[in-house]
Formats: structure tokens, C-alpha cells, sequence
């Protein structure tokens, strides 16, 4: 059956323009063209991919957890 979404068209369309973007910096980061350091572009990768992850499945684990639900059938 699978779960619920919970995200709205305006926080997923958020998620997946900031999780572009993070995991733009983290993969330039991660191969010198940008110089955060290693931790930071790996950090920025992995947030990035989640957020994009939840924008594309509409599902958010921390938001079923805190009881928010964005999307408007909610």
C-alpha cells in the first residue's frame, strides 16, 4: 500500500531546488573545484540527495514523526 504523502507542491518544489543546489556544491566540492573540505562537500552531497529523495517520493520520515503534514489533502 505504502504511506501517505505529506508534502505540498510548495515545499517540494523547495526541497528539490535546495537539494539541487546542496548537491551541486558538494559534488564541486568534493572534486576541487570548490574548497569547503572534504566533511562538508560529503555532507552537503548527502543532504542534498535526501531532500531530493522527498521531493521526488513525497514522503517525509521527520515530518510523520513531528505530526506535519504539508499537502493538501491533509
Amino acid at each position: 500500500m505504502g504511506m501517505k504523502n505529506n508534502i505540498g507542491s510548495t515545499d517540494r518544489i523547495g526541497r528539490a531546488v535546495g537539494g539541487a543546489v546542496l548537491a551541486a556544491i558538494g559534488v564541486a566540492t568534493l572534486v576541487g573545484a570548490l574548497e569547503f573540505g572534504t566533511v562538508v562537500g560529503v555532507l552537503a552531497v548527502v543532504v542534498g540527495a535526501v531532500l531530493l529523495g522527498t521531493a521526488l517520493t513525497r514522503i517525509c520520515l521527520l515530518y510523520r514523526i513531528l505530526g506535519v503534514d504539508t499537502s493538501e489533502s491533509g
